[in-house]
């Protein structure tokens, strides 16, 4: 028997419960995990809460990233006692996820614990800390480097852009950090690396098709017309690259940064990330990550508390990472 954190719908109502299950009750996987850690996602919030459409089918347990200790595995690419780490894969929306004792998962889906990571630790980065590192290598492919200008996060007081701010000073850029509350997040940011805080109210006036040139770079999480000022405004070659739709999903744009300036927009998916990017980028966070990322707010609770997390994080209540302790 194990303890889970189960959601089911009952006339169109998410409710969400611990129930103790058998290991017999699992979805079908290559391997049985001991689960050490989960943590609470945005998406995990609104699963939770049922405010989004999220779970793809009832029941559901929820938790889109886990770390723990391989119990049994049917795949030679794992053994008992080795640690792991999973984030995506829709795991948590259309497979039973982390938030419970054990889980059974596909063997594609796993990426092997960096040594250099506890659990509690690959769930301070999450889904949010790999999603920033592809971000970063995104810029970085792109051959923009640190002495061609600024490079802008929006969104950089979230899980996303707190990363990608701390991981982009580590490598050298300069880096100017947008936040919808300059006032209480500024000396975080400037903590974790930003040389700039900008708030965003000047990123939501209406773009002009091409404005100053002011970045060499951007990450930008948050779409619509906030990602339209930015692309006015990137260098002469520079690059962009998307990962969100906080501010909406639409893109109030012209051609003329892309044929003017030629300018780069890289979209970034780390939800169906391949095995193999997935694991550079998880070595590169464990060289890149200091020792004082992981001393900023952290909340870890246990899977009795998880739902009135989950309302508060869908609320915009949560400050920093809430990890659960399974």
């Amino acid at each position: 028997m194990f303890k889970a954190l189960v959601l089911e719908q009952e006339d169109k109502k998410t409710l969400a419960g611990i129930r103790q299950l058998e290991t017999s009750d699992l979805p079908e996987g290559d391997v049985l995990i001991d689960v050490d850690y989960s943590s609470l996602n945005y998406k995990d919030g609104l699963a939770i809460t049922g405010k989004g459409r999220i779970v793809r089918q009832f029941p559901m347990v929820p938790g889109i990233d886990l770390t723990g200790t391989v119990a049994e595995s049917s795949d030679d690419r794992y053994k008992a006692g080795d640690k792991v780490v999973l984030t995506g894969w829709g795991v948590g929306e259309g497979h039973w996820g982390g938030m419970a004792e054990k889980a059974r998962l596909n063997a594609d889906w796993l990426v092997p614990l960096p040594q250099k990571f506890d659990g509690k630790q690959a769930m301070m980065i999450g889904t949010a800390g790999l999603t920033a590192m592809l971000c970063v290598q995104a810029i970085v492919d792109a051959d923009v480097k640190p002495e061609d200008g600024e490079i802008l996060v929006t969104g950089a007081s979230g899980g996303v852009g707190s990363v990608a701010v701390t991981l982009l000073s580590q490598l050298g850029y300069k880096v100017a950090a947008v936040t919808g509350r300059a006032e209480v997040n500024g000396e975080l940011l400037k903590k974790l690396g930003a040389t700039t805080i900008i708030e965003r109210s000047v990123f939501e006036e209406p773009a002009r098709p091409l404005d100053k040139q002011l970045w060499a770079g951007a990450i930008d999480t948050v779409g619509s017309k906030v990602l339209a000022k930015v692309l006015s405004q990137i260098n002469y070659n520079g690059a962009v690259a998307i990962c969100g739709l906080a501010g909406g999903f639409d893109l109030p744009t012209t051609v003329m940064p892309f044929i003017l300036r030629n300018v780069r927009l890289q979209g970034v998916d780390s939800v169906m990330c391949p095995f193999e990017k997935r694991q550079q980028a998880w070595q590169r966070l464990s060289e890149l990550l200091p020792a004082s990322y992981f001393e900023q707010a952290c909340r870890e609770v246990a899977l009795e508390e998880v739902a009135e997390c989950a309302e508060a994080i869908t609320n915009g209540q949560i400050t920093g990472r809430v990890v659960i302790k399974l």
